[in-house]
């Protein structure tokens, strides 16, 4: 069998095999031999039939199986010879029979990305502290009060930083309304009414708020703000935006007390203290979470910052639009509109595509570090992942983990298996600094 490997740049190699006229003749025999000895012919018992009625009544099938068996051989052969990591072999291309018998075809492969990972123990990263610091619970609480707010209206003065607002408005750029300016629809930003926001620095867009203050009821106030150069929509980016305003409403909160009165409110039977604690425990198994989050980002952007290699095209593409259609997904849950996700179609795409070039570097990265360590998955690893996968979605461990085996997706259940234990040994090996000046990660 001569097998040749062109390798080519992103991870693209082209297969050329010549398999000669005895091999071919040798496999068929030995495949015409299996087909002879179950073949049912009419006029013959089973097994009796001659081996030139089989080879013609069998044409077909015994065809398929050579060719099959011939590419699979070549395959095999072809990872032995060149000491290849194949991600996919492709489909047989040109395959021909030449007149002695001989049989040649090319096929494109898709490889694994060569990787040299740079030293993966004791990479240092920097987390805030894990205790939950008073004022985050301290928000909690306020945010618990918002909740069960009433709201009164305000006479007699104008509105200031903190109030809320019933407001109606519309927007332009550059004197156009904006939908014009982006040729697309714009969402939120075109206009709405009966629009409620608090005047706060973080409500809306930053700096509109402010430049509410001292409006009174019936008042109408344009007000422009300068869209940040890293905003969603990219042609807005950078742009002044003018919202002509009007303030239909402004009302005060009116906060209840934190007391046994509202804990009755919120879980029969509890002190506001009891609720206090649990509203404290749940918030320090979410800041651990987030924290070890916080360690595995810093750990793959160490990776990223100084490992850089090529990527298959085919892959890029296929996680691009997992990802494509998951921050698509988020977005819906969010309250977006389709219009809305479609005039952010190329920030998506882009968005999308930086993500799947990091993930795949990283899974590839993480794959190697598995190697090297010698982190493996068993066989009872794998199925108590799949039972407890099938147990979340109500469905027969059984019949789950067999349907996943049919479809051929139990090598890369327990590769991602075998990542996450990689990045847990990465987590037990780094070098963790607790700082106060430490930021918790937005998600």
């Amino acid at each position: 069998m001569n097998i040749v490997v062109e390798k080519q740049p992103k991870c693209v190699a082209t297969l050329r095999v010549e398999i000669p006229a005895e091999k071919v003749q040798g496999q068929r025999d030995q495949i015409v031999r299996g087909f002879a000895s179950k073949a049912r012919v009419p006029g013959f018992r089973p097994g009796k039939a001659p081996k030139a009625i089989v080879e013609k009544r069998f044409e077909r099938e015994i065809t398929e199986e050579l060719n099959e068996r011939l590419v699979n051989e070549a395959y095999d052969e072809a990872l032995k010879q060149e000491n290849l990591k194949v991600l996919d072999f492709g489909m047989p291309e040109n395959l021909t029979t030449a007149e002695d018998g001989a049989i040649s075809f090319v096929s494109k492969l898709t490889l694994a990305p060569e990787v040299q990972i740079p030293e993966y123990k004791g990479i240092q990263v920097t987390v805030p502290p894990l205790a939950v610091p008073e004022e985050e619970l301290q928000s909690q609480l306020k945010a618990l009060q918002e909740r069960f707010a009433d709201f009164k209206d305000l006479e007699g003065r104008a509105a200031a930083m903190g109030d809320f607002a019933v407001i109606d408005y519309s927007s332009t750029v550059e004197g156009k309304p904006t939908e014009e300016f982006i040729g697309k629809p714009a969402g939120y930003l075109s206009g709405r009414e009966g629009f409620w926001i608090r005047l706060d620095e973080k409500a809306f867009l930053p700096g509109f708020a402010a430049q509410m203050e001292g409006m009174n009821p019936g008042d109408t106030r344009e007000i422009s703000v300068t869209l940040p150069d890293d905003f969603p929509v990219a042609d807005l980016q950078g742009k002044q935006i003018t919202f002509s305003t009007t303030l239909k409403e402004l009302k005060e909160a009116i906060l209840p007390e934190l007391d046994d009165e509202m804990a009755a409110k919120l879980a029969p039977g509890k002190t506001m203290a009891e609720i206090t604690e649990i509203i404290r425990e749940n918030m320090a198994g979410e800041r651990k979470r987030r924290i070890d989050d916080m360690k595995v980002n810093q750990i793959v952007a160490h990776f990223n910052s100084l490992v850089d290699f090529d990527l298959p095209d085919d892959l890029v593409n296929q996680e691009t639009q997992s990802q494509a259609d998951a921050m698509v997904r988020r977005g819906v849950q969010a309250g977006m509109s389709e219009e809305e996700i479609e005039s952010q179609q190329n920030e998506i795409f882009a968005s999308a595509g930086h993500q799947a070039v990091s993930n795949l570097r990283t899974n590839f990265i993480l794959q190697e570090i598995a190697r090297v360590e010698k982190i493996t998955v068993s066989d009872a690893e794998l199925i108590n992942h799949l039972a407890r996968v099938a147990q979340s979605r109500k469905v027969s461990p059984k019949k789950f983990i067999k349907d996943m085996q049919r479809a051929g997706r139990l090598s890369s259940v327990r590769s991602s298996i075998a990542i996450g234990k990689a990045i847990d040994f990465l987590v037990e090996n780094a070098e963790v600094v607790e700082s106060a000046e430490a930021v918790l990660t937005e998600e």
